[in-house]
């Protein structure tokens, strides 16, 4: 496995889904003045069916066209009866809402009630024209937008994702050095611990957006071959934040152990917060790997917890599920975490383009 740190750039004034928004408004407005046809209808659809994916658009489009006609035909009905009042917006909107609630059309739902509502403002006659006019702007609105959104800057979150892999691998070298702090104190501080849990919580968030990221990118790949390589990258960087987010439980654990309990002495405690600090640098530096130095400290860490292991079921004889005590804990989850980094950050060598193939269609 590789892990590729991505340097922190400037956010973009203005992204690539405004850019494709704008240019999705645009041609649909134009293709709408050409036919003569009402735009603003073709313009509110094309806007809100720009999706993070070319394939959310094409799923949410299918939804919206007959959530949209179901909207129209409520308006031309209850114009057709009561004419422009306040009874027909209210009987359209309410109609509209409840029937594609109950038909699950909920993705199109807004979009189909705000329409209809519109609808009652432009049409005084010729009822059933102005009903297919209205599927009509409705589907250049999406198909203008899904062709926008496939060719015009093609959905790409490698460098989000990339961005928030490293970002994460900062946050989880500054809990572990919060956690070193607390281990050489041993204290409890409260101020501290709420901190750290307030940077564990913002990790975590954080490991969940970019896992929505990456589910975009391997939805993506189907309306965009990938080539080898960037499937080799793509299964990298699940792989990657699978780990990372093991590594998170495992902090988490050591974030709620009572440091205050601990019973080690100040060298025992130092060469602790020495191994903490040196995993702390790991990820922080993934370029200072090296895994003969990472093996020693596993080594160390492995030692001192069987001895502390073999004492505590010494003193408690009679009640052996008491040798979980805070010590053995720590170096139980630190332990674990320094495995996880091994494995992310120890290259094994790359798949082979079968494997790749095989590993995708297992996913």
């Amino acid at each position: 496995m590789k892990v590729t740190r991505l340097r922190k750039k400037h956010k973009k004034l203005i992204g690539s889904r405004v850019v494709k928004t704008g240019v999705a408004v645009f041609l649909t407005s134009l293709i709408c003045q050409w036919l003569n046809w009402p735009a603003v209808f073709a313009v509110i659809t094309a806007i809100v069916t720009i999706e993070p994916t070319v394939n959310d658009s094409i799923k949410k489009g299918m939804i919206r066209f007959p959530a949209s006609a179901i909207g129209s035909a409520y308006a031309v009905f209850f114009i057709f009866l009561f004419g422009n009042s306040p009874l027909t917006y209210t009987a359209a909107a309410v109609l509209t809402i409840i029937t594609c609630s109950k038909l699950n059309l909920h993705a199109g739902l807004l979009v189909a009630t705000l329409t209809s509502v519109a609808m009652i403002e432009v049409i005084h006659d010729h009822y059933l024209i102005s009903f297919f006019i209205r599927l009509g702007t409705t589907s250049i609105g999406l198909l203008v937008s899904t062709a926008v959104n496939m060719f015009v800057l093609p959905p790409n979150y490698t460098s989000r994702i990339l961005t928030n892999i490293d970002v994460a691998m900062d946050k989880t070298s500054e809990e572990l050095r919060a956690i070193a702090k607390d281990i050489l104190f041993q204290t409890q501080d409260c101020a501290e611990r709420v901190r750290v849990q307030e940077t564990f919580t913002q990790l975590k968030r954080r490991l969940d957006i970019t896992d929505k990221l990456i589910q975009y990118q391997q939805s993506e790949a189907k309306y965009h071959r990938l080539s080898m390589e960037r499937k080799q990258e793509l299964l990298d960087e699940e792989e990657n934040l699978a780990t990372l987010r093991l590594i998170n439980y495992h902090i988490g654990n050591l974030i709620h152990t009572p440091f205050d309990e601990i019973t080690w002495t100040n060298d025992q405690s130092s060469r602790i917060v020495i191994a903490i600090q040196a995993l702390a640098d790991t990820m922080e530096n993934p370029d200072s790997f090296r895994i003969h130095q990472h093996r020693q400290y596993i080594n160390k860490l492995t030692d001192k917890f069987w001895q502390s292991k073999q004492e505590e079921q010494f003193i408690n004889k009679e009640n052996p599920v008491a040798f979980f005590n805070p010590e053995i804990i720590i170096l139980y989850e630190l332990l674990s975490i320094y495995h996880l980094v091994e494995h992310l950050l120890n290259t094994n060598g790359e798949l082979t383009e079968q494997e790749v193939e095989k590993n995708l269609k297992n996913r």
